[in-house]
């Protein structure tokens, strides 16, 4: 049984996402990879080490394959709250992007037992940039820049691929050591091909773009990569302060609001007092990040061109102190 579980998966990984077909090539893969999913008996295959993380939907496990020696994460995903297909995409994006190496690579392992789906990835033993934030502090700006740098190489590969993530924010961000050297871009589960039509989430986070927030529920959008760039402007205003700009890109949000007429009208509306703590250079680039028309918004890779410059003034010209509202960034979204 096993056997034939590692040659399944490495019948799938040949297959590669070819910009302009990704739909077609996606949906020939999820349908291979269907037929041969194995049921396997976990503690009969691999030693469970520890948890690295859990969320609604599922866990994540530590573990060392018995016969290879090969320690890894066993993504777990309980089936009466994900459809096998929504599972199978997200293996199937993950097996096709792991090439980048900003990207967490999943291992060609996928199987399922009575209670879960389950696939494998490469380990991360560093957690995720979430654990290094501190409240009102944030993260160093060299880490900052270190990871930005690499997430936004992650989003323009995905993008040249034909993909959007749709769920970028410090959670999903892997660390591979606390200094962030090297980061993985990991949790492919709202991914799909560009252009798809797609709802809006049942809830708005700080990270979701307002054509997002503002989606009706019958209605939809085309998902496009400006979802991830705004996403990012977001993670970067957060790990560079240690709180939110917002709680929801919506008009009847105060700080949202203030924002954008700020946006609007930098000449003429005053800088609301939480952002006070950036560089004109880096209000410029988040300026583009977060521009509200996803038409007009700049692409990730804007950020190359600020890293040289910075993005912080000194402590003693930013002792701005945020609504305890905006302190949402110490809970996990």
């Amino acid at each position: 049984m096993e056997k034939r579980h590692l040659c399944s998966s490495s019948t799938v990984a040949v297959m590669k996402l070819v910009p302009g077909d990704i739909a077609k090539r996606l949906e020939e893969m999820v349908q291979l990879t269907a037929q041969n999913l194995p049921q396997v008996e976990v503690t009969s295959s691999y030693t469970i080490l520890r948890e690295l993380g859990s969320g609604a939907f599922g866990h994540v496990l530590m573990a060392v394959h018995h016969r290879q020696g090969t320690p890894m994460a066993l993504k777990f995903v309980h089936k009466k709250d994900t459809e096998l297909q929504d599972f199978l995409s997200e293996y199937c994006i993950a097996l096709t992007l792991g090439a980048h190496p900003c990207i967490a690579t999943a291992l060609g392992i996928a199987f399922q037992t009575p209670q879960h789906y389950v696939f494998a990835q490469e380990l991360a033993l560093a957690r995720d940039l979430f654990s290094l934030m501190v409240p009102q502090v944030g993260v160093p700006e060299q880490q900052v820049k270190r990871c930005v740098l690499q997430l936004a190489s992650a989003l323009e590969y995905m993008e040249s691929k034909g993909l959007v993530h749709r769920d970028v924010k410090p959670e999903n961000v892997l660390l591979c050591d606390p200094a962030c050297r090297r980061i993985k871009l990991t949790d492919f589960g709202l991914s799909c091909p560009k252009g798809r039509a797609i709802e809006a989430l049942p809830e708005s986070l700080p990270y979701t773009s307002p054509e997002m927030c503002i989606l009706g529920p019958k209605a939809h959008l085309e998902a496009q990569p400006s979802l991830d760039t705004w996403a990012l402007g977001v993670l970067m205003f957060c790990v560079l302060t240690g709180y939110f700009p917002w709680l929801t890109a919506v008009p009847s949000d105060q700080y949202y609001r203030s924002f954008v007429s700020w946006h609007r009208s930098p000449r003429f509306v005053p800088l609301p007092a939480h952002w006070e703590r950036f560089t004109p250079q880096a209000l410029e680039m988040l300026q583009g990040l977060l521009t509200p028309n996803p038409a007009l918004r700049s692409p990730a890779k804007v950020v190359m061109n600020y890293i040289k410059m910075p993005w912080l003034l000194p402590e003693v010209k930013s002792r701005v102190r945020p609504s305890r509202e905006l302190l949402g960034t110490n809970r996990r979204c």
